[in-house]
């Protein structure tokens, strides 16, 4: 994702590093070559001509801190003014009425539907005790129905629908009486979209939104689409009016020029970003999380969210002393693994860490994980928490019972040992950057 802009973008701030100080002459540089790769990124040209002028006005406005090198420095300031730019905080969805309604719109192919059983899945997964509703409004599309159905029973939500009625309004309506009757918490509608923008489009949605008043109109726009999801956003919010946007696609090869653009031109929030084709494929939009991708620096925003949910703050604590410790054993790297597995892909995983973006570009062997996980699980309770030494008649053992040869076992027990040396070793190294006059602020933005 943002692959290009986000080399160039690296490119440049390395060109900077070689500075003393920032100068307007070398300023003016950088900041021609960053319009360049937000334009070619397919970002607005007022919004990009906007922003070039607030980050030269802040780098020359600013004085280069003493701790910081002028290449940090610049990034700093790309990184404030890109976070800002797409809203600076996350905004989630006004869940106030029972049920709320939340209308989704927006062209066609730009997986509404598909959206429609995210959302209601994300937002089940948030407070399971809450009913939520999906509503089938596009009668346009064929076979839009059976597929947020099919979708609906996935995600184990109710899905309305009307057989053979042909008016949206009215399926819209019925559904709201339904979910009021049912006690739902939400009511999401699925409504038709077009090849392009038509009248005929815009007045189905606006007397959908008249009916049953929704709290939320969320525009769906792909990435893919570039400048013109945005010229269509604005368009919508113009004529029906919305009050965020879910932007989709954003696993795919988009150009960054939708993300960055769409809330300057629409005045309204991106709440949700499509990241995947699974249900589970969607996460609230964080400006900061944003600026952090497009600038090469990971994802800790929803690496810590992904932590989270998936490990207790008992588990963090237990685990952080004893690596810190050198103490972890095979049980301990085991527990490890399997919380890095309901994570999601490692690939995925390793691209959130910042400093390792470059990693998705590499063919990372997942069966080499399993291998690791078979050799620990054939090991016993004894071996696996190190209160027995791993003698070469253990060793072939482990080999011959988790199916790999002796110097495949050989090689987890010398890459372990090299690991907890690390670990044990690393409060030292931290004291030593500290000395060298290494500071928080320093760092987080190499």
């Amino acid at each position: 994702m943002f692959g290009s802009l986000t080399e160039k973008l690296t490119q440049l701030v390395r060109s900077l590093g070689g500075k003393r100080q920032l100068t307007e002459e070398n300023i003016s540089d950088a900041i021609k070559q960053v319009r360049l790769a937000l334009l070619d990124a397919d970002v607005n040209y007022t919004v990009a001509s906007r922003f070039v002028h607030k980050v030269k006005e802040k780098c020359l406005g600013t004085t280069v801190l003493a701790s910081a090198t002028p290449d940090q420095q610049f990034i700093k300031i790309m990184h404030d003014e890109l976070t800002a730019l797409m809203g600076s905080e996350e905004e989630g969805l006004v869940l106030r009425e029972e049920p709320t309604v939340i209308m989704l719109c927006g062209l066609q192919g730009s997986g509404k539907t598909t959206q429609c059983a995210k959302l209601g899945a994300y937002l089940h997964k948030q407070d399971p005790k809450r009913k939520i509703i999906l509503a089938a409004c596009d009668l346009q599309r064929p076979a839009a129905v059976e597929q947020l159905c099919t979708l609906g029973k996935q995600a184990e939500l109710l899905v309305f629908t009307l057989a053979g009625e042909k008016d949206p309004n009215r399926v819209a309506k019925e559904a709201l009486v339904f979910a009021k009757k049912e006690q739902a918490g939400v009511l999401i509608l699925d409504t038709a979209g077009r090849l392009h923008i038509d009248d005929a489009l815009m007045e189905e949605l606006a007397k959908i939104k008249q009916e049953v008043k929704p709290q939320e109109v969320l525009f769906v726009a792909s990435a893919a689409m570039g400048q013109d999801a945005v010229k269509t956003a604005l368009e919508f919010h113009q004529r029906v009016g919305i009050t965020g946007s879910i932007l989709t696609m954003l696993d795919g090869t988009a150009r960054a020029g939708a993300a960055i653009s769409i809330r300057e031109v629409t005045g309204m929030p991106l709440k949700f970003e499509g990241i995947g084709e699974k249900l589970g494929d969607l996460q609230p939009f964080h400006p900061k999380s944003m600026a952090d991708r497009i600038l090469g620096m990971g994802d800790v925003v929803n690496l810590m969210r992904k932590v989270q949910e998936h490990v207790t703050e008992e588990e963090e604590a237990e685990l952080e002393k004893k690596m810190l410790k050198g103490a972890f054993t095979y049980q301990d790297y085991i527990k490890q693994m399997s919380m890095f597995k309901k994570m999601g892909p490692l690939k995925g995983i390793l691209k959130m860490i910042p400093g390792m973006p470059s990693l998705d570009q590499i063919d990372l062997d997942e069966k080499e994980f399993t291998r690791v996980e078979s050799m620990i699980l054939s090991m016993t309770v004894d071996e696996r928490t190190e209160r027995v030494e791993l003698v070469p008649s253990r060793r072939r053992r482990i080999a011959a019972g988790s199916g790999t040869k002796l110097d495949d076992v050989n090689r987890l027990v010398k890459n372990f040992k090299k690991m907890k040396q690390l670990c044990k070793e690393l409060p030292a190294l931290q004291k030593q950057m500290q000395k060298r006059g290494g500071n928080k602020e320093k760092f987080l933005w190499r």
